[in-house]
C-alpha cells in the first residue's frame, strides 16, 4: 500500500532533521589537497545529494572552474585552505540556485575583504553566523511546508479518489514550486542591483 502524501511529507521532513550541519571548527585546520578536499565534501555532504549513491558533491573540474571564474581564490601549492573549504561549502549550497555570475557577484566583495585577512573576523565567522541562522530556519521552513500541505489537502476532494491524493500531490508541489521560483526570482534581482553597484 503506498503512503499518503502526509506520511510522505513526514517522512522526508524528517530526514533534513538528520543532515549533518557543518561548522567551521569541523573543518581541517590543515591544508589539503584537491583530492582530500573532494573526499571531505563527499564524506560530509553526501546526505543532501538526491542520489546519494550515484550523485557527485564537488568534482576536481567544478573546483577548478570555481577557481578559473575567479569565485574561489586559486590554492596555494596546489593546497586548499580552511577558508577554500568553507567557499565550497557555500558554492555547494548555492550552485543549484544561482549561477556561476551570480554567485561571484554574491562571494566577490566577500573573497576581496576577507579571503586571506589576518583578524578576529574572518570567513570562518562570516560562515558560522550564516549557517547558524540557516539552521535556526529549519522548524519554521517545516512548519511552512506542513502549511503549504493543509491548504492542499482538501483541494480536490470532489474528484474520484483514485486521482484525488495524486491531484493533491500535484498541488502541493505546485505551490513548493512557486514559492522557490518567487524566492529565486527575488534573489536574482537583488543581485542585479548588487552588481549594478559594483559598476557605479
Amino acid at each position: 500500500m503506498s503512503k499518503t502524501t502526509m506520511e510522505m511529507l513526514t517522512e522526508l521532513l524528517n530526514e533534513f532533521d538528520k543532515l549533518e550541519h557543518l561548522k567551521s571548527s569541523d573543518i581541517p585546520g590543515i591544508d589539503l589537497y584537491m583530492d582530500q578536499v573532494t573526499t571531505f565534501m563527499e564524506d560530509h555532504l553526501k546526505g543532501t545529494a538526491r542520489d546519494p549513491i550515484n550523485d557527485k558533491i564537488m568534482t576536481k573540474t567544478m573546483i577548478n572552474n570555481y577557481a578559473k571564474n575567479k569565485i574561489l581564490p586559486p590554492p596555494l601549492k596546489k593546497k586548499y585552505s580552511k577558508e577554500h573549504m568553507l567557499f565550497l561549502i557555500f558554492i555547494y549550497y548555492y550552485k543549484n540556485v544561482l549561477s556561476i555570475t551570480d554567485i561571484n557577484t554574491l562571494f566577490g566583495p566577500i573573497r576581496d575583504k576577507y579571503f586571506g585577512k589576518t583578524g578576529e573576523f574572518g570567513i570562518a565567522e562570516i560562515y558560522d553566523r550564516v549557517a547558524n541562522m540557516c539552521r535556526d530556519d529549519m522548524e519554521a521552513l517545516k512548519a511552512g511546508i506542513i502549511a503549504k500541505y493543509e491548504e492542499t489537502e482538501h483541494a480536490f476532494d470532489d474528484v474520484d479518489s483514485e486521482d484525488s491524493d495524486f491531484l493533491r500531490r500535484f498541488a502541493l508541489i505546485s505551490k513548493l514550486s512557486y514559492d522557490v521560483t518567487v524566492k529565486t526570482l527575488l534573489i536574482e534581482r537583488m543581485l542585479d542591483r548588487m552588481a549594478d553597484e559594483t559598476k557605479r
